[in-house]
């Protein structure tokens, strides 16, 4: 019998709904505490919870190197991609309201924001993890029965 047995269990459970939480942190962010930071950290700690209990061998799989070492430069691309749109459109940098120029709500603003936070939060996510991996690919291997 697996002596790990309940927190395999218990962290199934968690991690989909850290996952949530941190989406919902990011969509809320504009309008209450939280945004890309803070939603790319818990995002990142389900990854790291996942490879703590799973082992670095199921995490890399569940979430490769590549993808997160692509993702911290796509975050960053977001980030500076909304505001050179922005730049093209006729106004300045992270001008947001040049997204939606027509709108009398401040559309543009909204979707700037979103697309903004976006970018940080791919950022955090991937650097977070790659800082994770980096460091546990450092640490020696323990057998299983030994933690």
């Amino acid at each position: 019998m697996n002596p790990h047995l309940v927190l395999r269990v218990v962290s199934k459970l968690l991690i989909p709904i850290i996952v949530i939480f941190g989406f919902y942190v990011h969509f809320h962010g504009d309008y209450s505490p939280g945004g890309g930071f803070q939603a790319g950290v818990i995002i990142a700690s389900a990854v790291i919870l996942y490879a703590l209990i799973f082992g670095m061998g199921a995490a890399r799989e569940a979430v490769p190197a590549w993808f997160v070492r692509a993702g911290s430069a796509v975050g960053v691309l977001i980030y500076g991609g909304t505001g050179f749109v922005t730049w093209l459109l006729g106004g300045n940098f992270l001008s947001y309201d040049m997204l939606d120029p027509e709108s009398t709500h401040h559309a543009g603003q909204h979707l700037g924001i979103i697309l903004v936070e976006l970018g940080v939060l791919t950022t955090v996510f991937s650097v977070m993890v790659v800082i994770f991996y980096t460091f546990a690919s450092r640490a020696p291997d323990i057998p299983e029965e030994e933690w």
